[in-house]
């Protein structure tokens, strides 16, 4: 890196977090990393109209050319760039902002991504400015199962403290990195496992922890996956599409969106079923349907748990349930309503549904 620029984008807030303060101290002089100031483009002006982003930049400039009175130089961090890069007025001021950053200080530019969302070209031509400027450009991806298990050995040596057989194994799976599924959060996941194995080697002064310690100590922080509770509700695994339900509403999913997204896969196993009643082969749905070829193994799969009829009568308890989490009853009258009580009506459908006849 030949300028005092960056730009770490990905889904491991950790990893970024690491490399800001790695810029920081290469920077700055010998033991005096550069002071760091942070402002969230998304916070400040991420519904505001083009003068409140004007506003930021002027400050954004004044951080960038000035150094504290004491010590080192200043490193700004603005996060979630997006807002700033959306009008072609502020998008220019920004991008100049990377011929104006005086030696001894630094720009950095954060985008914590959540792996679904499209990077857009505005995005990306910041990026390329800040490549061709000499800065350091570098994506941070999520860290995944045996990824995040390798991690957790490197990391832990990095604290000082030994994982016995297991142990970095073990905590991987508490945190979350072993789940299949492409719609959790993993940004905070490597932050989470640091946070575990720092309590970790508070725990064992002598440098060495079992897999025992990591089961005593920490607590499973799996995500949800809207994903895997369609698919279990779909396969009929009743006790994991309860567990899944459970854990979505607890982390703040809305139950008139599960139903929804429910509604919607089950009219797709009702059509799936249909076209095999009517002879025609699994292989052909990709085409008759338009569909992606694993996708078409998976519903193939998941109508055959259903008899139509089962599948007619879950879709009227839907229909309730949709009702009853809106206040409304069948009949049209209100009735009472909590997240409670929503909670207890999504488990006795999937009682009433799900779950097969013996």
């Amino acid at each position: 890196m030949t300028a005092g620029l960056a730009y770490l984008w990905g889904e491991d807030a950790f990893a970024i977090e690491r490399a800001l303060a790695g810029l920081a101290s290469s920077l700055g002089e010998p033991d005096v990393p550069l002071e760091t100031w942070r402002v969230d483009g998304q916070e400040e002006a991420g519904a505001a109209g083009e003068r409140r982003a004007a506003r930021l930049l002027e400050r954004i400039a004044e951080r960038v050319g000035t150094a504290p009175l004491f010590g080192g130089g200043m490193l700004v961090v603005l996060r979630q760039p997006g807002p700033l890069l959306r009008e072609k007025t502020t998008r220019e001021r920004l991008l100049r902002l990377l011929t104006e950053v005086p030696p001894g200080n630094g720009l950095a530019f954060t985008e914590l991504t959540d792996g679904s969302a499209r990077r857009s070209k505005a995005s990306d031509g910041l990026r390329d400015a800040v490549a061709a400027a000499g800065g350091l450009v570098r994506e941070y991806p999520a860290l995944k199962r045996e990824g995040m298990e390798r991690w957790v050995v490197e990391r832990a040596g990095e604290l000082g403290l030994r994982l016995g057989p297991g142990a970095a194994r073990l905590l991987a799976e508490r945190v979350g990195a072993f789940v299949r599924e492409g719609d959790v959060d993993r940004r905070r996941q490597s932050e989470l496992a640091n946070g575990e194995l720092e309590k970790l080697a508070l725990y064992r002064p002598d440098g060495s922890a079992t897999r025992e310690d990591v089961a005593e100590l920490v607590s499973e922080a799996v995500p949800g996956s809207t994903w895997a509770f369609l698919d279990a509700v779909a396969l009929r695994r009743a006790g994991e599409a309860s567990r899944l339900a459970e854990r979505l509403l607890a982390e703040g999913s809305v139950l008139q969106v599960l139903v929804s997204q429910l509604h919607r896969r089950l009219r797709e196993l009702v059509v799936v079923r249909d076209h095999l009643a009517a002879g025609t082969r699994p292989a052909e749905l990709v085409r008759v349907l338009k569909l992606q070829p694993f996708r078409a193994e998976k519903l193939v799969e998941q109508a055959g748990a259903w008899a139509a009829a089962e599948l007619d009568a879950a879709l009227e308890g839907l229909l309730e349930l949709d009702l009853a989490s809106k206040g409304i009853a069948l009949d049209g009258e209100t009735r009472a309503y909590s997240d409670e009580r929503a909670a207890l009506a999504l488990q006795a459908w999937m009682a009433g549904s799900v779950v097969r006849e013996r």
